[in-house]
């Protein structure tokens, strides 16, 4: 897993189930992969010890770790709650 980069919360996120990761304003995110295919406006990181999904658009980005972008094709067993 490479970390891409780190954000910030431009506002609180919840989401609407445990695929996703919750977040206050102004918290560290850091990504790890930007999805593409059905949910091209979804990226996965963690805020603390927690890690899903969440919109991209919530995320202003403060540093970049890896120039390499890593695209994931998405398919619907990606997005299962256990």
């Amino acid at each position: 897993t490479v970390l891409m980069c780190r954000g910030k919360a431009m506002r609180d996120f919840k989401g609407p189930d445990c695929r996703f990761v919750n977040f206050k304003k102004g918290e560290a995110v850091y990504v790890y992969y930007k999805l593409i295919g059905k949910s091209t406006e979804l990226w996965a990181g963690s805020v603390g010890s927690d890690f899903g999904y969440f919109p991209k658009d919530l995320l202003e980005i403060n540093h970049n770790y890896s120039s390499e972008e890593l695209e994931l094709p998405t398919d619907e067993t990606d997005f299962v709650c256990f």
